[in-house]
C-alpha cells in the first residue's frame, strides 16, 4: 500500500487550529502501510487515510477513518481495513435500527398477504421502532435487546413477544446480508415469558349438543359451517376456502370419490378435500394440513341442505355463481368478520355468551371431544392436520386428556393373577 509523508499540525497554544501540544513545523514519515494522519480544522477531528489500490482508470482508492483523537482515528481506519479484507463494505455509522426495520418492512415482505404486512408494520411501529429505532445498528447490543424484551413482557403476551423479536431479528439479518452490520446480536437473545394471554376454551359435551341444536335452527349456511367446524376440526380459514368440487361422494359403481355435483347425494360415503385455505396463495397452513376427511352423517345432512338451498336460489335467478361452499347472501366470499358475527348469534341462541367464544374454538372442541372419548393423540394429530403429536399436545394441551391409561390397563391384565395377599 502507498503511504504519505504528513506534517504534524501546529498548535502549541491553539492559534493554528490544531490540537494543543503538537510541535511547530515538525515532520514525520509514517511507516510503510500505515497511511496518513492529519487534523481537519473544519470538522475538528483527526482523519486517518490509507491508499489500498487504484481503479482501472488510475484513480487512487482511499479508505478513511476519523476520530477525536489520533488513536480513535487509527482504530476506525483499522476497522475499515479489516472489513475490506473480509470482503465487507465499511458499516455506515449513521444507519439505525429504524432504518433496518423500515427497509425490511418495505422489501422483506414482498409476496406476503396484506394482512401479514399490516400486522408486522403495526407491531414494528408500536413496539420496535419507538424503543430501539434511534439506536445505531452497529452499536446495538444483546443487552439492549434483553432489556427491551423484558420491558415488553409486562404488556405483551408470549406470542406477541415472539413476533416483535422476529421482526427485529429478520430486519437485522436482512441488514447484515447487505453489509450494514457485521453480526446479528438479536439471534443471541431468548424471548421471555409474556403476559398471560386469553386461554382458548373447548365446549363440553353438553355445550356442544346445545350448539349443534341451535345451529340446526339457524340458516343453512351457518348450520353447515358450525357442524363442519365442530365435527371435522377443520380450520376456519380452510372452511372459508372450501369449494363444492372438493365435497365428494364414493361412487360404488365406478369405485371412485367424485364431486357431489357430478354424482349426487344418494351414496353411503362422503368426504371433503381440505386442500385449500384463504391464505394469499391458497395453500393450507402446512403440507400436513392438506388432507381428506370422511364426513360424519350430520355433516352430510347439513351440506346437503345447503346444496339444496343454493339450487333453490339459482332457480330464482339469484347470484350464486361461485364454487365456494360458504358465501354471503350476495354470493361473495365470507370474511372472518362475517363468520364471527353469525357464529356468535348461534352461540347466544345455545345459551352461551357468544362474545366470549371464537370460531377457532370449535376446532379446540373437536380435539377435546375426541380425546375425552379415548381417541389416541396420534389419530387426533392427523385429523387436525398437525405435523406431529408435539404440536397437538402443545397447542391443545388443555383439551388433550391428561391421564394415560394404557400402561395401568396393560399391567393389570399382565399381573391379574398375582393380587397382593394371595398365596401363589
Amino acid at each position: 500500500m502507498a503511504e504519505t509523508t504528513i506534517a504534524t499540525p501546529e498548535e502549541p497554544d491553539g492559534r493554528n487550529g490544531g490540537p494543543k501540544g503538537a510541535k511547530k513545523g515538525s515532520t514525520k514519515r509514517r511507516s510503510r502501510g500505515e497511511g496518513g494522519l492529519h487534523w481537519d480544522k473544519t470538522r475538528k477531528r483527526w482523519i486517518a487515510t490509507v491508499t489500498i489500490g487504484y481503479t482501472p482508470a488510475g484513480k487512487r482508492i482511499v479508505r478513511k477513518g476519523s476520530g477525536r483523537t489520533k488513536t480513535e482515528a487509527r482504530n476506525k481506519l483499522k476497522q475499515n481495513l479489516r472489513d475490506q479484507e473480509d470482503g465487507l463494505t465499511p458499516s455506515p455509522g449513521n444507519y439505525t435500527v429504524a432504518d433496518a426495520v423500515t427497509y425490511w418492512l418495505t422489501y422483506g415482505l414482498k409476496g406476503r398477504a396484506d394482512r401479514t404486512v399490516d400486522m408486522n408494520t403495526t407491531f414494528a411501529e408500536h413496539h420496535v421502532i419507538p424503543a430501539l429505532g434511534a439506536r445505531k445498528l452497529r452499536d446495538l447490543t444483546a443487552e439492549d435487546v434483553d432489556k427491551w424484551l423484558a420491558d415488553k413482557s409486562a404488556e405483551l403476551s408470549t406470542r406477541s413477544l415472539k413476533l416483535i423479536h422476529s421482526i427485529l431479528n429478520r430486519s437485522v439479518r436482512h441488514a447484515m446480508a447487505r453489509d450494514k452490520v457485521r453480526r446479528n446480536v438479536v439471534e443471541l437473545c431468548e424471548v421471555p415469558e409474556g403476559r398471560e394471554g386469553r386461554p382458548s376454551k373447548a365446549l363440553t359435551f353438553k355445550q356442544a349438543e346445545a350448539v349443534l341444536a341451535a345451529a340446526e335452527k339457524s340458516g343453512a349456511r351457518m348450520r353447515a359451517y358450525i357442524v363442519l367446524s365442530l365435527l371435522t376440526g377443520a380450520r376456519t380459514e380452510e372452511l372459508r376456502a372450501l369449494t363444492w368440487p372438493h365435497v365428494v361422494a364414493f361412487d360404488e359403481r365406478r369405485q371412485a370419490w367424485l364431486a357431489v355435483a357430478e354424482v349426487g347425494w344418494e351414496h353411503e360415503g362422503f368426504a371433503v378435500h381440505v386442500w385449500r385455505s384463504v391464505r394469499r396463495k391458497g395453500d393450507t397452513k402446512t403440507k400436513k394440513s392438506r388432507r381428506t376427511l370422511k364426513l360424519p352423517r350430520r355433516c352430510v345432512e347439513a351440506l346437503r341442505a345447503l346444496w339444496e338451498h343454493r339450487q333453490e336460489l339459482r332457480q330464482r335467478g339469484e347470484a350464486v355463481a361461485s364454487d365456494l361452499v360458504f358465501v354471503t347472501r350476495n354470493g361473495t366470499p365470507l370474511s372472518a368478520s362475517n363468520v364471527r358475527r353469525d357464529f356468535r348469534k348461534v352461540l347466544d341462541a345455545a345459551g352461551l355468551v357468544g362474545a366470549d367464544w371464537a370460531p377457532r374454538e370449535m376446532r379446540h372442541s373437536f380435539v377435546s371431544l375426541l380425546s375425552d372419548s379415548g381417541v389416541p393423540v396420534e389419530h387426533i394429530s392427523r385429523l387436525v392436520g398437525h405435523r406431529g403429536t408435539a404440536v397437538t399436545e402443545t397447542v391443545y394441551r388443555r383439551q388433550i386428556r391428561p391421564v394415560m391409561e394404557e400402561g395401568a390397563t396393560a399391567m393389570d391384565r399382565i399381573f391379574a393373577d398375582d393380587a397382593p395377599g394371595e398365596e401363589p
